[in-house]
């Protein structure tokens, strides 16, 4: 979206004033009724959308992305889109303000988590927000992805990487064994994903894609080159709208938490991916929602020579079709090579590999667009079903939407149940209430102090902030025409609440283990009396609500009327290849009993395929030794 839009926003700024009204809005709609986000020039890239989405779905689930040639984006999202295992899934708060406190665990690496972890911060009286703490942990339950690589080099014409051990800098290691790094934050699901405006709990995959990185049009060095002829390529800008799930599937792929060894460009991830066959080390099941007609059962794989085939097919040839070669060169700039030598002794990419960052981000955007969980009991209802959804829920969504109990429905909105979704955002992006101003779909709900994660307080590599209100306004006008402060530190993006019984450990931190305790906090306003900004000046908290027992109750039968029982059962288009992820090392958080080259061994998982037919649901977290 242009900053000439967020600058119009100025003038409209008073009448977006969102204090509680003693009118409780009417209950959600039936997601149904929301239109899927898609890139309205999206023909200016795409040759054919089903082989997009293809393409998408294979490198989504495909292991060789990862450096290792083990983690796929899938690993993080096999479950309900999210994450169940639940050993080596701690992170000691390495978004922390404080140096001590980012690599200080309180439960410990390659630690095997039971229900008694929960939840990271235990009050005496669990009803009062400002009792002492029991227990108060600024670890979080997230995801783990590689263990800490340099990247050296991509194997010539194999879809391999050479890569060095390197010590851990941010500690996760047993004994100076390294193990699997773990992500800062809880991995949110991605169904239902292509609905939000911005991705990632802090909002940094922007709305923009410029087909290089998260950072959208923030970043003024990103670019690609279009192939004018044969012969002849150009540099060029793009900024591609209502791509923000593209911008965060580029981000993940040269995360060092995440898919790759440390300093691995993008380019070099074509060079890989390029030559492979698409799923090499994974069946693909015959009956694949998508894949079926690539499929080699059981032989692993898709029938098709590698990904480039796929590419070609994909999208519009001036991304990709050109004898000219181009070299990266430091800050995001690059030039073309003209010399007549070999690709590699020059350091030179084809267009194809250079622009790789765009084939991936657009092509799992569309898959993961296909991923709309719209057929839970509750859309059904909304729909004029009156009996699919029982009393106690049905009570438990007017409990949600009422502004004199629940109040919920004041950021979970709309019927995609976030103010964070596109929708939303358009209609009206800041929010102000009672004095101060803030991202609508942003909140600080109390869970964690700020300063454990600034989350949208940060500010983007640029010097930006990456909350927009604050970008654009250092003192908005609120409606009684004094100035309002802007909030951010501590913002976190505000989930929707579809499968949410799939999708534990709960927050962004994976603090709460039940339903039941997510709301136990909402019901005592949060977990500290006390939040404050940087500047010392004060966060306003969530209202108390003391929910009685009959009100939980209600709206945890709600919130189970959420479940789209496709995703439960991995039903299409919630069907996936086969994967084997790892659930920690063997060992403890005093030793490892294998190791290899140092590094820790896996302990891993199979996760056969699945076809459109659906299979057994999964054990959720802590269900089993997941």
């Amino acid at each position: 979206m242009s900053k000439l839009y967020w600058v119009l926003i100025g003038l409209i700024l008073p009448v977006l004033q969102t204090s509680a009204s003693e009118i409780d809005p009417p209950r959600p709609l039936s997601l149904k009724t929301v239109q899927i986000p898609e890139p309205p020039d999206l023909h200016q890239y795409i040759r054919d959308k089903p082989m997009a989405i293809a393409l998408g779905k294979a490198l989504f689930w495909d292991m060789q992305v990862g450096s290792d040639n083990i983690v796929a984006c899938a690993t993080c999202h096999f479950h309900a889109g999210a994450d169940s295992r639940s050993k080596n899934q701690v992170n000691p708060g390495t978004h922390a303000l404080s140096d001590a406190q980012r690599r200080e665990f309180d439960l410990g690496s390659n630690m095997q988590l039971t229900a008694s972890h929960f939840p990271l911060r235990v009050l005496t009286d669990p009803d009062d927000r400002a009792s002492p703490a029991v227990f108060s942990s600024d670890d979080v339950i997230s995801s783990q992805g590689i263990a800490s690589y340099e990247f050296l080099r991509v194997l010539p014409s194999r879809p391999v990487e050479q890569l060095r051990r390197q010590t851990d800098q941010d500690g996760f290691s047993v004994n100076r064994i390294n193990v699997r790094r773990v992500e800062p934050r809880n991995t949110p699901t991605v169904i239902n994903a292509i609905f939000n405006y911005r991705n990632f709990y802090d909002g940094r995959a922007q709305y923009e894609f410029n087909g290089v990185n998260n950072w959208g049009d923030r970043d003024p060095n990103a670019h690609l080159y279009r192939a004018e002829s044969a012969t002849r390529v150009e540099p060029v800008r793009i900024s591609i709208e209502q791509a923000s799930l593209a911008s965060q599937a580029v981000a993940a792929a040269v995360n060092d938490f995440e898919l790759s060894a440390s300093d691995r460009p993008f380019p070099m991830i074509g060079r890989k991916m390029l030559v492979a066959r698409p799923l090499a080390q994974q069946q693909v099941h015959p009956q694949d929602s998508v894949l079926r007609k690539y499929s080699r059962w059981p032989q692993p794989g898709l029938a098709l020579p590698d990904y480039a085939e796929m590419v070609r097919h994909a999208f519009q040839p001036e991304w990709w079709q050109s004898d000219q070669q181009i070299r990266l060169l430091p800050g995001g700039h690059s030039e073309i090579c003209h010399r007549a030598r070999p690709i590699a002794q020059q350091g030179c990419y084809t267009l194809m590999e250079f622009n790789f960052s765009l084939f991936f981000g657009l092509a799992i955007q569309l898959y993961e667009a296909t991923l709309v969980a719209d057929d839970t009991p509750y859309d059904r209802f909304m729909e004029g079903d009156s009996t699919a959804i029982s009393e106690a829920a049905i009570r438990g969504v007017d409990i949600f939407r009422s502004q004199t109990r629940g109040r919920c429905i004041n950021c979970h909105e709309g019927a995609e149940l976030t103010g964070a979704a596109v929708s939303q955002v358009q209609a009206s992006p800041v929010r102000i209430r009672e004095g101060q101003a803030f991202d609508r779909g942003y909140n600080n709900i109390g869970v964690r102090p700020a300063t454990s994660d600034l989350a949208l307080g940060q500010t983007d590599p640029f010097g930006t902030p990456l909350s927009y209100t604050k970008q654009l306004y250092a003192a908005p006008v609120c409606p009684d025409g004094h100035s309002c402060p802007v909030v951010a530190d501590g913002f976190f993006k505000v989930p929707g609440l579809r499968n949410v019984e799939l999708t534990a450990p709960y927050f962004h931190n994976g603090g709460e283990l039940t339903l039941r305790g997510v709301l136990d906090v909402y019901s005592r306003g949060g977990n500290f009396a006390q939040l404050t900004e940087r500047d010392g000046s004060s966060i306003m908290l969530l209202n108390i609500l003391h929910l009685s027992e009959q009100e939980k109750l209600d709206l945890e039968a709600w919130l189970l009327s959420l479940t789209d029982e496709r995703v439960r059962y991995r039903r299409a288009p919630f069907d996936h290849p086969q994967i084997f992820v790892p659930n920690g090392h063997p060992g403890d958080t005093e030793k490892i009993d294998k190791q290899v080259a140092g590094t820790a061994a896996d302990h891993m998982v199979e996760m056969p395929a699945v076809g459109e037919e659906g299979a057994y649901p999964m054990p959720g977290f802590l269900e089993s030794d997941m």
